[in-house]
């Protein structure tokens, strides 16, 4: 469910018409729905009501400032992947003991910044990282928790480029090497085993790789313990899935999710982390965009827009799909018309939709791109020299803009020209 709704024939981001956002803000833009952040989170949080826990929001899927304040104001801890990510939570008022510190590539700047600001936990994801995290700490003089992502080799039934627990992707230690690299880190001065990390991919549709991998966690838990490893705490990843096509059967619910936790690792009194980043992000936003021409070609018509793949790059990258709505209600019954729906980049794969069916739409007219709040903004660019989306956030019947579009001074005047060509 999301806060996107036709009222007296416009869309809505809850009690605001998109079209009051393009006149105010332009095309295109990212519109997202507080309401809808907010639910998505609780929805997580009360699948697991029923022993401790903490939902960490994947700041990756979304990762502006006031979207971070929004969810820790409301209990939300963060999990991030990179010191920018740590600043942006800190800069939302997140307390250090609700950020867990994730990636497989942690530098030992990172590392030190993390450690003297305070950090919930560092996920370690291979052998030399947690050689140096120790000497890291060893410097600083802390003691640091952790946990060791562990990969189990399940296949999430996803798309392989976000597919991350079988054992030919980059992520974590082998399962098999478990009790030997928890062996080393109890020898290392500076880190303090507290759990198990594990995380096998995003948009699953279907619990049954989650329970395979959880099993595996809870037998790798018990042997752990007998080895006399403190394992007390469990972070099961993220990854569940959301509807993109509206057509198509709905994915697991968070209530259903958190009922395959309970049964695989209820029973081994750990506290329980998760990192849900595109269930809460992804349907609370839209890009908000304006037909540029209607053209017609030999065999096929395009829908040309002012957004384009630097915009919102999912379907080019992945051939995601997002469902493409009007901002203007059709009229019931109204015909459809099959568009390829494009963007006004210099590359053939600036292609949102190929035979999209559309009711009628003339240059001037508003759609939104659904489903767009997770790795919309965050991955969007500069190519062509467009400058970056702005955001929005709306809640009731308020909205603001959370980040600005830049001018084209302002994007052009951060290139420097060196002195010799003055």
């Amino acid at each position: 469910m999301d806060h996107f709704l036709y009222r007296d024939g416009i869309l809505h981001a809850e009690d605001v018409p998109l079209s009051e956002i393009a006149r105010t803000v332009g095309t295109p833009a990212y519109v997202y729905s507080a309401a809808t952040l907010l639910r998505h989170f609780r929805l997580f949080d009360e699948a697991l009501a029923w022993g401790p826990h903490l939902v960490c929001y994947a700041v990756k899927a979304a990762s502006n400032v006031a979207i971070l304040k929004l969810l820790g104001d409301a209990g939300a801890g963060m999990d991030v992947v990179s010191e920018g990510e740590y600043r942006r939570a800190r800069a939302a008022g997140i307390p250090p003991d609700r950020i867990v510190f994730s990636g497989v590539g942690k530098t030992a700047a990172e590392m030190r910044h993390v450690l003297r600001e305070g950090v919930r936990q560092i996920n370690l994801e291979s052998e030399p990282e947690m050689r140096l995290l120790s000497r890291v700490a060893s410097e600083l003089g802390v003691e640091v928790p952790v946990t060791v992502r562990v990969n189990p080799d399940v296949d999430a039934r996803t798309h392989e480029k976000i597919a991350t627990g079988k054992s030919d992707n980059k992520f974590g230690i082998p399962i098999s090497r478990a009790r030997a690299v928890y062996a080393e880190i109890a020898t290392l001065p500076g880190l303090r085993v507290i759990g198990i990390d594990v995380h096998i991919g995003s948009q699953l549709t279907d619990l049954e790789p989650f329970r395979l991998a959880y099993r595996k966690v809870a037998d790798l838990t018990e042997v752990l313990r007998a080895d006399g490893h403190a394992i007390e705490r469990l972070d099961l990843g993220g990854g569940l899935g959301i509807p993109y096509a509206r057509s198509n059967l709905a994915p697991p619910v968070p209530l259903e999710y958190g009922r395959v936790i309970r049964e695989e690792v209820g029973h081994l009194g750990c506290e329980i982390e998760i990192e849900p980043g595109r269930l809460i992000a992804g349907n609370a936003g839209i890009l908000l965009t304006e037909t540029i021409f209607v053209k017609h070609g030999e065999g096929r018509d395009f829908l040309i827009v002012d957004a384009a793949m630097n915009d919102l790059i999912r379907p080019a990258m992945y051939g995601a799909h997002h469902d493409i709505v009007p901002v203007i209600e059709p009229a019931p019954g109204a015909d459809q018309q099959a568009f390829d729906i494009v963007g006004p980049i210099c590359e053939t794969g600036d292609t949102f939709a190929k035979a999209r069916h559309m009711p009628p739409v003339a240059p001037g007219d508003l759609i939104a791109f659904r489903s767009a709040g997770a790795y919309g903004a965050v991955m969007a660019s500069e190519y062509n020299s467009r400058p970056l989306v702005p955001e929005v956030l709306v809640q009731g019947d308020q909205y603001a803009v959370i980040r600005p579009r830049p001018t084209f001074d302002e994007m052009i005047s951060r290139d420097m020209v060196p002195h010799w060509l003055e």
